[in-house]
């Protein structure tokens, strides 16, 4: 007999407690993590924003366990949250940072950065099971080699000095950088095309039918391409992978959810089948402009004044925004957009290849560039 299954499968984010990116500082005082984060945060500003996790140290009653601070430039915000298990909430006050730095001395992390200190050598040592992603050995001031219970952990990873932060900054970046998630392509085939009177994405601007046309395009420049569609059973075939909607009757919003719910940890350019001045110029464009560290990246659309969401990259971050959007009442990719903190691109040379095509007199009018 089958195993019963309480719930619907769905494929968790990766990352660990606290962040999908993090990394834990461990093995010298409290206060010597405290600042080379706060110096690592600075460094890798301009790249990466950085959150910096931490138990509170404060001695008076009532207070929480935790304290989460976010590095913004030279100020910290204290964010005190209620109670030690609440790690979704921790999730969701850090999801606009690119990474989370973590005192490793109360917490653990997906991935290590180990500094030697003689005052931490016992503690230190008690910890090794805990080593199980290590991103590198730092030498604190007057060490000058690891300890030798760190030995099966030097294999192939960089040691450097505490003072230098460059050197440091750059191997996270190696890791967490702007190229660590990938791109995924996804076109928009599953609009009921109510208004064309016939499926949008079979019609022929260029040779072929555009929703194979815009999967060609996404494909030969970010790979890995899909079409959205509402349900499996296309009367169409195509070569590219089908991820049905499994966020029902929401249109494009539940397109890019059920494609976030497919694969959680990559971003996605989505564009839509209505879009024929599509190009691979455009295509370009929007990638060499992406910004990871905002929700999406996406073009102003002189005709609607406002962002295009259907062209447009969005990060892993926008999963979590876009189901907080839906808890509250709102499918509209546009208003996420609209309300989010986003790279917005305003090219005048590119309006008139965002013109959508949606009634059969619009595409008497649409002549092909």
């Amino acid at each position: 007999m089958e195993a019963h299954r309480k719930h619907g499968k769905t494929i968790k984010p990766r990352g660990g407690k606290f962040h999908r990116n993090e990394v834990a500082i461990l093995g010298a005082p409290c206060a010597i993590i405290e600042l080379l984060s706060a110096s690592l945060a600075k460094e890798l500003e301009p790249v990466l924003t950085c959150a910096y996790v931490d138990a509170s140290h404060d001695t008076l009653p009532n207070k929480s366990p935790f304290t989460a601070q976010l590095e913004k430039q030279a100020a910290t915000t204290s964010i005190d949250l209620l109670g030690k298990d609440n790690d979704l909430r921790i999730r969701k006050l850090l999801n606009e940072a690119d990474i989370a730095l973590v005192n490793g001395n109360h917490f653990q992390a997906e991935h290590q950065v180990v500094l030697v200190n003689s005052k931490k050598k016992e503690s230190l040592s008690r910890k090794l099971d805990g080593l199980t992603n290590v991103l590198m050995i730092i030498l604190d001031e007057g060490m000058e080699e690891p300890f030798d219970f760190l030995n099966p952990f030097l294999s192939n990873t960089p040691i450097y000095r505490i003072a230098e932060v460059n050197l440091i900054s750059q191997e996270i970046q190696k890791k967490f950088g702007q190229n660590s998630t990938e791109l995924k392509g996804l076109v928009l085939t599953g609009g009921k095309s109510s208004r064309m009177g016939k499926d949008k994405g079979s019609i022929d601007y260029h040779g072929k039918a555009q929703r194979e046309h815009a999967a060609d395009i996404l494909q030969a420049i970010v790979g890995n391409s899909y079409l959205s569609v509402r349900d499996e059973s296309t009367t169409f075939e195509s070569q590219y992978e089908l991820i049905a909607d499994s966020f029902l009757d929401l249109g494009p919003f539940g397109g890019i959810l059920s494609a976030f719910r497919r694969f959680p940890d990559c971003a996605w350019l989505v564009v839509a089948t209505d879009i024929p001045g599509l190009s691979s110029e455009l295509v370009t464009e929007l990638v060499k402009r992406r910004n990871p560290s905002k929700v999406a990246t996406c073009f102003y659309n002189p005709e609607t004044k406002f962002p295009e969401p259907l062209i447009t990259i969005w990060e892993p971050r926008a999963y979590h925004v876009m189901l907080e959007f839906l808890a509250n009442g709102m499918s509209c990719p546009r208003k996420v957009l609209i309300n989010s903190n986003v790279e917005m691109i305003d090219e005048p040379r590119y309006y008139e290849d965002l013109i959508n095509v949606n009634t059969p007199e619009e595409l008497k009018a649409f002549t092909i560039k």
